[in-house]
This record gives structure tokens, sequence and C-alpha cells, in this order.
């Protein structure tokens, strides 16, 4: 969430920097700007009603103490000037509630500001490549889909599990559900390397997790719902993680948390409809391992770029070429600041699919989530900067292997970091 105070005494600057994100007037401040002028000439208003209240509660205690008679004329004037001001108090309280309630929901709908550094443009076009990775391990036989070769070899089915459940979903079979929790085992254990700590977290979160980390009120159509609960199903365990903190304040020598954790992750993909149909890429359920990092505000720039490396480093032990993408402001994400995608090849298609986007969020889902920290020796708190990152998407890491590994006789060559978990070389 934004801040109101920086709106209110700056909106210049923050008008100007959502306006990076949209050329359209989609975001506008004007509504923000009029409830908040409103609801601080009430609360000015209420404040000297309540101030005038109290003095004639103290007048008629003090009048009565010094022989006033609790029915007399003084009194009984001072007792309905303050009825008439409880009244007009009944009335002021809840127009300034409503016009609170008004603004927040409107600073809810705002995208986080995009940062000095990040790149200038409208649309995932104007992304800026920052490197490449692997080129000397591009295949270099003729390559089929990763799900024709997957079929082939009888690690997935698509028709039977659209029977179980609908279309976008798929049951692996077989060594293709031993490469996928290899592949999890190997993440894992990869970022615990790195300094994370696991986390096993629910899985079914509610709506103010959900507001935490931005996905509500402006996402509620690409999650999942259970209709007779205020429960949702993850659509990323950035969620979940995150909210672990939520409505703490934590100590500075606390910072940073880091946290890994592998979950199924549930999306809609509401506007998607006709792109990636078959495979791995777009599916309502997948498995992921994401990276939460939760952190003080000085070392936030520093530890993004570390967590780009730490999904970097899942890529580079598979082999499995790849490059990193700086976002433009028209392609960021809600919540992001600054981010960078990790996208990996898939030779089928002769092009780069994302893979992880790591995101620096600052303060912004720090304020919606009330996570503050507090330096030793001081009493005033701040709000923590969070980042997160896929560590990676699973799916999306098997159809790359079953691409990018490919022998000629149709046969799947096991990378070596998995050689272990899997006990095979070849599928």
């Amino acid at each position: 969430m934004l801040d109101l105070k920086q709106i209110r005494e700056n909106p210049e600057y923050v008008q100007e920097r959502l306006n990076r994100r949209s050329s359209s007037s989609e975001y506008n401040l004007s509504s923000i700007l009029e409830r908040d002028r409103a609801s601080r000439e009430l609360e000015v208003t209420r404040t000297q009603l309540q101030a005038r209240s109290n003095e004639i509660g103290r007048l008629i205690g003090q009048k009565i103490k010094n022989g006033s008679q609790p029915k007399g004329e003084e009194i009984k004037i001072l007792k309905t000037e303050g009825n008439d001001l409880k009244k007009q108090l009944g009335v002021l309280e809840p127009q300034e509630k409503e016009l609170k309630t008004e603004i927040e929901t409107l600073l809810l709908q705002l995208p986080n500001l995009p940062s000095d550094s990040t790149p200038l443009g409208n649309n995932e076009t104007e992304n800026v490549e920052v490197r490449r990775w692997g080129d000397e391990y591009l295949p270099k036989i003729e390559i089929l889909p990763h799900w024709e070769i997957a079929e082939r070899l009888g690690i997935l089915e698509v028709e039977r599990a659209v029977k179980i459940a609908q279309s976008r979903f798929i049951a692996l079979m077989g060594t293709g559900a031993a490469l996928e929790r290899a592949l999890i085992n190997f993440m894992l254990n990869s970022q615990l390397e790195a300094g994370y700590i696991e986390v096993m977290p629910p899985v079914l979160i509610n709506s103010t997790s959900l507001k935490g980390t931005g996905q509500l009120p402006k996402f509620a159509e690409e999650s999942f719902k259970c209709s007779e609960d205020d429960l949702w199903l993850t659509p990323t365990a950035e969620v979940p993680l995150t909210n672990l903190y939520r409505d703490e304040i934590l100590e500075a020598e606390q910072l940073p948390l880091k946290h890994c954790a592998y979950t199924p992750c549930f999306r809609r993909e509401a506007g998607s409809y006709g792109k990636d149909t078959r495979g791995l890429i777009r599916l309502h359920q997948f498995n992921k391992v994401e990276l939460v990092k939760i952190v003080h505000p000085q070392t936030s720039e520093a530890e993004h770029q570390t967590l780009v490396e730490n999904a970097e480093a899942i890529l580079q032990a598979l082999k499995l070429p790849y490059r990193v993408l700086e976002l433009c402001t028209g392609d960021l994400g809600f919540g992001a600041n600054k981010c960078y995608d990790l996208e990996v090849w898939l030779p089928s298609s002769g092009t780069y699919r994302e893979i992880s986007s790591c995101s620096n969020c600052g303060d912004f889902q720090g304020r919606r989530a009330n996570i503050r920290f507090r330096e030793k020796g001081e009493k005033g708190t701040q709000y923590v900067h969070t980042l997160n990152g896929s560590g990676l998407a699973v799916g999306r890491t098997m159809a790359a292997i079953l691409e990018n590994y490919q022998n000629s006789d149709g046969t799947i060559k096991v990378p070596d970091v998995l050689q272990p978990y899997l006990k095979r070389d070849i599928l």
C-alpha cells in the first residue's frame, strides 16, 4: 500500500510515478485526495466538538461541587449543550469512519511505485535484457515439444487428469512424478545451503493474508476461493511466508529473514485462455519453490541482487540456458518496485519463457501487512522491505529439462545434479 501522507504531501510525484506504469488515467489520485481533505476537516470538527463536550462534563462536575443545584438552570443549559454535542458527534463519527474506509479501499487498488532504476517502458517488448547464460548447452538436435515427448514416455497424463478435474490440470506418472519430486527436493536443498529457512505453510489462506501481499482486492478473479469459508487456495507461497509476520514488530537484529517453501499453487489464469493450452507452462495447479526475504530498507537492493543469484543458481546447476530481463515500468507486477525475470530456453518453440520473477516490493507489502521493525534503543518503528521470487517454478523447469535434455533416440538424459535423487541417468 502507498503512504497516504506521501500522496497528500507530494501528489505530483506519486502521480508521475504511477503514470510510468500506465499512460492512461487508470491511476487517478483525485478521489483519494478529495476524501482525505474531507476526512481531515471532519476530524478537526469532531476533535473540537469532543473537546467542548469534555469541557462541559468537567464544568458540570465543578459547578455541582461548588454548590450549584444539579437540576438548576445553569446546569440544565450546560447539559442541553452537551446533549446537542453528542448528537453532532453521533453523526460525524460514522461519516469520518466511512471516509477512512473509502480511502483505504482506494489505496488498496493502487500499485507500487516503480523505483528510480526501473527502465521506462510501456509493455513487455521494452524489457531490458541484462545477461544470458548457458549458450554452450543449447541442444544440437531437432526437439519435440515437452508434452509430446512426455506422453511418448508415459510420464504425463492429460486426458485422465481432465476427467478428474477439468482442462489445464495434468497428472504426472511414474518417473514423471519422481522427476517432479526430485526437482522439489533439489531446489529446497540448494536454497537451504544458501541460508534460507524452510517452511511448510498452510495452503489454504484467508483474505487478510491475500490483502497483505496485494492479491486482494484487485486480483480476486485469478484465485480459487472456498465458497463456504474465508479461505482461498494459495496462488504462491509468497503469501503465507510474508504473512507469517503480519501485524508484528521485529527487532532490527532479526533481519534479514530468509524463507523458502515448496507448495502447490493454484491460479485461474484469468484472461489467458487460448494461450499455452498444451503442456506444463500454464496450469491451474502447479508446484513451485518460493523464496521470500524480509529485510532492512538499507540492505534491500543488495538482498534483491542476491535473491536473483539464488534463483539463477538452480538453472546453472541444471545447465539450462536462460536469460535475465529487467522489467520495464509498464510490465512491472502490481506489488513490485523493481523486478527481474529469469526466462529459460524452450527449444521446441525457439523462445525463452519465464521461470522465475524476482521482485523487490520495498515497503509496499510491509505497509499492507503491517510488518514493522525497531532499531535497537529506539522507540519508533519502520516498515520492513519484502522481496520474493520463484526458486523455481517446478513444472516449467521440468518442461525445460524434457526439451533441452532430449536424446536423438527419444530418451531424456537426467541432469547430473538430479541423478542422486532419481537413482538413474536416463528417462
